[in-house]
């Protein structure tokens, strides 16, 4: 089926793409009022970026901290619109009017659930940005680690569900 031939469905979201947007917004939320709490006790020097250990191995201004939720927000209302029209994604050439309302809802929760995701992931890495600005240890931690599991968890679990329509 071609892109112009795909039917435009109104599919309501589900509690959970709900869900995942309050926490998302949340994490957006979270992650300005840390740099706006903290904006004055920060060093001129910041962690600006870290090794695949976790480790910081960049410092750079505090301004820099500016660039994730300036990424995050645009990245996160790009993501939102791209959302609202899941007859315009790329789909398997198995795709028809019987099967296409599943695929729609399941590219949709995809983008929503990992554009959530990255927003958390995002608030994390600034808050420990700047706790390690402020002096704790240089390390980025274990959850971010778990953050990038659950980001490709999400898309191996879509991946997945996407084979297994008919």
């Amino acid at each position: 089926m071609s892109l112009t031939k795909r039917p435009k469905i109104e599919i309501p979201k589900t509690k959970s793409e709900w869900l995942m947007d309050m926490i998302g917004y949340i994490a957006l939320a979270i992650m300005l009022i840390v740099l706006f709490m903290n904006w004055r006790e920060l060093p001129n020097e910041v962690p600006a970026h870290f090794d695949g250990s976790g480790n910081v191995d960049r410092w750079g201004s505090k301004w820099e901290l500016l660039i994730l939720p300036g990424i995050g927000i645009a990245m996160h209302f790009f993501l939102m619109i791209f959302e609202k029209f899941p007859e315009t994604h790329n789909y398997p050439a198995r795709i028809n009017e019987s099967n296409a309302e599943v695929f729609y809802r399941n590219s949709r929760q995809t983008l929503n659930y990992m554009r959530n995701i990255i927003n958390i992931l995002f608030a994390y890495i600034v808050y420990r940005s700047v706790t390690i600005a402020l002096g704790d240890a240089a390390t980025i931690g274990w959850p971010f680690f778990v953050i990038m599991a659950a980001l490709f968890g999400v898309l191996i679990w879509k991946m997945i569900k996407i084979m297994r329509i008919k």
